[in-house]
Parts: C-alpha cells; sequence; structure tokens
C-alpha cells in the first residue's frame, strides 16, 4: 500500500489464538488486494489491462473487479466527473518525487487530457477494454479505502467484534471498544508536521482524509499536490485536506477526494452527502460545522 499500516485490537499486543489468526487472515486480504490491483506491479489485473490499451482486447474480469468498476462508474456519474479513475497518466506530466520541481508544460497535459475520461472506456460488464493506445486505469484513488473495508470484514467474519484498521491514514473501525468507548482517531494537521488537528470520536464507520501534504512540490511559492482535475490536469488547490466520516472506509474516501476537487462548492457538496467532515482550506480555517473534531 505504500504506506504504514497496522491493525489494531483492544488487549494487543496479547489478543487469544483466534484474534491471532483474525489478524493474520485480514493482513493476507490487503496483500491479496495490493497484488490484484496495484499499477506497480507488472502482473496485476490493472497493469494487464493498461498493457493492452489501444490493442483491441476485451478481458473478463470477475465479480469483485465488476462491482469495483460498476462502484467507480457511478461514482464518476454522482461526481459530474469529478472521480475518474482514468487521470493515471496525467502522472507523466506530474512529477512529485523529482528533486528539482518542474511544472509540465501546456503541451504535456493537452496530449495526456485525450486519454482521460471514464466514458471513453469500453465497460460492458464483466468485460472491459481500452479503446485508445496510453489510456490506464488507476485504483490508488480508493484502493487502500476498499481495502481497509475488505480486512475489517474479514475480522467481523472470524468473529472479532472490535478493531481498528488503519492503511495510511485510511481508517476503518469495528464497533465501539468492548466497554462500549469509541475509538478517538487523530487528524494530522496540514501543515504542521507530526501535529494534530485534534481528535474525532468513532463508535463504528470510516474515516478517511484526502489533501495536498503527503505528495507535493512547491514551485514559485504556489503549492502542487497530486490531486489532478480530470478536465484540466490541474492539481487541488482551494483546500488544505478534508477528511470525511462515513460508514464505509470507501465512501469516506472518494467523497474526501471528490470534496478537493470540488473548489467552493466542496461544504455544500458534503452537506448533500449526509456526512460528517473536517475541511481546512488554504488561509488554514477550520471548518467543522457538526463539531466533529475536539481541540488537540
Amino acid at each position: 500500500m505504500g504506506s504504514r499500516c497496522s491493525i489494531q485490537l483492544p488487549g494487543w499486543p496479547l489478543p487469544g489464538a483466534v484474534e491471532r489468526a483474525a489478524v493474520r487472515a485480514a493482513m493476507a486480504e490487503v496483500h491479496r488486494i495490493e497484488l490484484k490491483y496495484s499499477r506497480y506491479r507488472a502482473d496485476s489485473l490493472l497493469s494487464r489491462v493498461n498493457a493492452s490499451a489501444g490493442q483491441g482486447r476485451w478481458h473478463a474480469v470477475d465479480q469483485e473487479t465488476c462491482d469495483l468498476l460498476n462502484f467507480c462508474a457511478q461514482a464518476h456519474a454522482a461526481s459530474d466527473g469529478l472521480f475518474d479513475i482514468s487521470t493515471g497518466v496525467l502522472r507523466r506530466a506530474w512529477n512529485f518525487s523529482q528533486p528539482q520541481p518542474q511544472l509540465p508544460s501546456p503541451g504535456d497535459l493537452q496530449r495526456l487530457l485525450p486519454l482521460v475520461g471514464w466514458d471513453l472506456v469500453a465497460w460492458q460488464p464483466p468485460h472491459l477494454r481500452l479503446p485508445l493506445p496510453g489510456m490506464e486505469l488507476d485504483f490508488g484513488g480508493f484502493g487502500k479505502e476498499y481495502a481497509a473495508d475488505r480486512a475489517a470484514s474479514v475480522l467481523h467474519a472470524a468473529g472479532v467484534g472490535a478493531a481498528l484498521v488503519n492503511l495510511g491514514g485510511d481508517i476503518r473501525v469495528l464497533g465501539p471498544r468492548p466497554d462500549g468507548r469509541p475509538w478517538v482517531l487523530g487528524v494530522a494537521h496540514p501543515r504542521r508536521e507530526g501535529q494534530m488537528l485534534g481528535g474525532v470520536e468513532v463508535h463504528s464507520g470510516a474515516l478517511a482524509t484526502s489533501g495536498d501534504y503527503e505528495r507535493y512540490f512547491e514551485c514559485d511559492g504556489r503549492r502542487y499536490c497530486h490531486i489532478l482535475h480530470p478536465g484540466t490536469g490541474q492539481p487541488a488547490q482551494h483546500w488544505q485536506s478534508i477528511s470525511v466520516l462515513a460508514p464505509a472506509c470507501l465512501a469516506a474516501g472518494v467523497l474526501a477526494t471528490v470534496a478537493m476537487l470540488s473548489g467552493e462548492a466542496a461544504l455544500p457538496f458534503l452537506r448533500s452527502q449526509g456526512v460528517e467532515f473536517l475541511a481546512v482550506d488554504q488561509a488554514g480555517q477550520l471548518h467543522d460545522e457538526q463539531g466533529l473534531c475536539a481541540a488537540a
């Protein structure tokens, strides 16, 4: 998952044999998802699909992948195209790991933008094809969140009633602590490394954060992050971070990402979804009208 991951159970590090087996099974499930969908592995399902772009080849996908692609199609429609798993090609223009930050040229983006758009993907469930050479699908925008939900499901199926799954800051809570107390989840400060905005009490559900502070570079006094608009190819600019509390991590993560790309419309959008959220704008002001976050 390219980040620090953990599974926490009450009473750890001395759980019983059943709990230890459940944790091992949950960890195996996370690894299974990474092996299946990672764009960093040439043998993953997505890498094989991407390698065949423009060759006219159809891929028959399994039920899990079919369900995920249908979810992506629904999220694309519900977000007016802001959630789009075909934006991975924009990485060719934006390099957030280079020693000397450099902005892409307008020509770079103009060559890539015609390859972006879920509407371009040939999706006839359960068959998938990428019609244009160079197209890519990338599950990076929701893969950790999906894996967190799946890990929690494995724990629940094994009889674990209380657990916290944390995959790189995308968190799924399985039930309250045995004494009924909630888990307290820290929300990272987007500008002060190692500090927290505060804590969120969660009895059950998920918390996911999208922000401009993990993968980014600064050029001429301006910050450019990895959250890219599918229509323009430009990074999200209006918010430092947005955290969303939802029943499932997959939903929380997608809503947070869409909100980051929505600019001034982010807060009305989140209110319309009926979720609790924390948002920090570029001036550093915290928007927490529900009183979700206790001060650190």
